[in-house]
């Protein structure tokens, strides 16, 4: 008679926290009480994210450089964790590389390298876990965006290549294997096609949400959505006798969770109170306010115009007036003031656009359907997208028998347009992503990193005023 060889594992997941700490003590309590009863049913259960848990727009966030967050999840005993765009390339690379140092848990990123192809320490590929009779790999990856992280002085891979090595490498040594990918839903679908050998995927970055997860082919998708509104469940039931994996998934909206992690929530305030008194350092006194509006000329949004093109020495700059999330009072400014009025993960970026593309540029981006566009990603945390603020340009417009006005003529420095001529562009890197603006997305392209907006609205500040 055959030995019975079966084991359950129940595999708890977060994706795409982004700072949100709003219902963490809930999800820290429920995380205990389901810890408490699988050890009391002396049954397996692990406990993992899948990047982006950090976002630099929390002053608690800001002012550790993520450190506080490592800390809330050694205190939740998470397993492993893989990183997500927010890990990877809104911190500097001093800042990535010392993030992890006082971690409880194992950091799975494998297609993420120093310059010199090099592994860090304190990063592996992949862990093999063991439960009774049962091993199971857990592969991290996440989205290799080569520019940003070349420019961070990082080196990362294809993910799709490092995945087929992995697999090859650990198939006949682990009885299933969950990918941790922070690649999106799409990538995740093509990994599912391209590579049976996966038992589950565990996904994030595209914050979608699989109640009851996505099986396509053999292996079964897993998504819990964004910002700690839910926690997902992959529970997998593994008979080594018949070599057979039985996986199901679900996800528990946190909203129904009646009940806080006392401690949770008081280590947590703690923390939020010593980062504001840490953003609290001076950075400039001013004289006078800083006025801004979202739909109309303002000295503060005309300032931070100046200030990227002067950072990027372009020949324009352009900037969306949302990105100030309000106006600065006369007196001392801190850091955590620009922090607050500039929270975004956005870094100043140039672009080179001819004189056709820009007045293109320049048309969609006064119409009023753009300036009333709310903007979800990218980079942005604001509200709406707010009046296109430019330095070095000068719109001449007409009103219309509609009531519209509309741009009549175009000057660069006081000079017509030049529709052949090649104009240098200062701007900001979210335009650059999506089909915002079609010829920003296709230009040539200069990113400045690891500087943020804010970075160089503080630099601008100090410049004029120290």
């Amino acid at each position: 008679m055959l030995q019975a060889l079966r084991e359950t594992i129940h595999i708890y997941h977060t994706n795409d926290v982004h700072s949100h700490f709003e219902r963490w003590p809930k999800v820290v309590h429920y995380l205990q009480m389901v810890r408490k009863k699988h050890q009391q049913n002396r049954e397996h259960m692990v406990l993992l994210d899948i990047g982006d848990f950090i976002d630099r727009f929390h002053p608690l966030t800001e002012a550790s450089a993520g450190k506080g967050n490592v800390i809330l999840l050694n205190d939740a005993a998470y397993d492993a964790v893989t990183i997500g765009n927010n890990e990877g390339i809104t911190l500097s690379h001093e800042q990535l590389d010392t993030l992890y140092t006082n971690a409880t848990f194992s950091v799975i990123v494998a297609n993420v390298f120093y310059e010199n192809g090099e592994r860090p320490c304190w990063m592996k590929p992949y862990i093999i876990m063991t439960f009774g009779h049962v091993r199971i790999a857990f592969i991290g990856v996440t989205v290799p965006f080569q520019t940003f992280y070349e420019l961070l002085g990082w080196r990362v891979a294809d993910p799709f290549d490092t995945v087929a090595q992995l697999i090859e490498e650990l198939s006949e040594k682990v009885d299933a294997i969950v990918l941790l990918s922070h690649l999106g839903i799409n990538d995740d679908e093509k990994m599912a096609h391209m590579f049976p050998q996966l038992t589950a995927i565990l996904g994030g970055h595209t914050h979608h949400v699989f109640e009851h997860g996505k099986r396509v082919n053999e292996t079964l998708l897993c998504g819990a959505g964004k910002f700690a509104h839910y926690v997902g469940c992959l529970t997998l039931t593994i008979d080594k006798n018949n070599r057979k994996v039985d996986a199901r998934a679900y996800v528990q909206h946190t909203d129904t969770f009646e009940h806080e992690c006392v401690e949770t929530k008081r280590k947590l305030n703690h923390m939020i109170e010593q980062a504001t008194n840490a953003l609290a350092q001076p950075i400039v006194y001013l004289p006078e306010p800083l006025h801004m509006d979202w739909f109309s000329p303002s000295p503060f949004a005309s300032l931070l115009a100046q200030a990227l093109n002067e950072w990027c020495e372009s020949d324009i700059a352009m900037v969306n007036a949302g990105v100030l999330l309000a106006s600065l009072p006369k007196g001392v400014v801190t850091k955590g003031d620009i922090h607050r009025i500039c929270p975004h993960p956005i870094n100043p970026c140039k672009v080179y656009l001819r004189g056709s593309e820009l007045k293109e540029v320049i048309l969609q981006a006064e119409t009023e359907q753009m300036k009333q566009l709310r903007v979800r990603g990218f980079g942005f945390r604001g509200e709406v997208m707010g009046q296109m603020v430019y330095d070095g340009v000068t719109i001449e417009k007409e009103t219309m028998s509609d009531g519209q006005e509309h741009v009549r003529r175009i000057f660069i420095h006081h000079q017509p347009i030049d529709e052949q001529k090649t104009y240098a562009v200062a701007t900001i890197d979210m335009f650059t992503f999506g089909h915002l603006y079609p010829e920003i997305y296709r230009a040539k392209k200069q990113y400045y990193m690891p500087e943020m907006l804010r970075d160089v609205l503080a630099w601008k500040l100090k410049n004029m005023y120290q």
